[in-house]
């Protein structure tokens, strides 16, 4: 048997081959974890922005509260084509339904319902819904994306 440095040589080599695989599958790990990083964080933007949406048209109904109260700010995205632009609300409502478009995708929408009468006089529905599809990867998998909603109720 030799024992001598003859016998060990290559065996430093050997081990730089095992640390560099090792090394690989972490880094592979990492880059998973960093594209599934990057996923969650633009689903969290879009929520973000579905909020800040919500808050944008809750100031404009606050600024003309009795148009609110009167159903001038009920609106749902299918109506988008009805607005003429005439009156503060209807202005409103179309940047606002621009903004939601714009932000969230062109799938999204909108709805703002306000009760005028009774015990919940002046409460205000607000329901922002999209596709989360810019948020996942693939084209198979944005086919099947879930219809994500924000829903907001205030009192005016």
């Amino acid at each position: 048997m030799r024992s001598g440095p003859r016998a060990q040589a290559g065996v430093g080599l050997i081990e730089v081959l095992v640390s560099l695989l090792v090394l690989s599958i972490g880094m592979l790990g990492l880059a998973g974890l960093q594209m599934y990083s990057l996923r969650n964080n633009q689903g969290a933007m879009e929520r973000s922005m579905a909020v800040v949406e919500t808050h944008s048209i809750v100031d404009a109904m606050r600024a003309d509260r009795a148009a609110a109260l009167a159903g001038d700010f009920d609106f749902d995205s299918a109506k988008a084509q009805d607005l003429t632009g005439e009156t503060f609300a209807e202005r409103a409502l179309e940047t606002w339904h621009t903004n939601l478009l714009n932000t969230l995708g062109p799938g999204a929408n909108g709805v703002v319902a306000c009760t005028s009468t009774g015990a919940n006089s002046g409460v205000c529905t607000i329901t922002v819904r999209w596709s989360d599809e810019r948020s996942v990867g693939s084209t198979t998998e944005r086919k099947t994306a879930r219809q994500q909603e924000v829903t907001t109720e205030v009192q005016l």
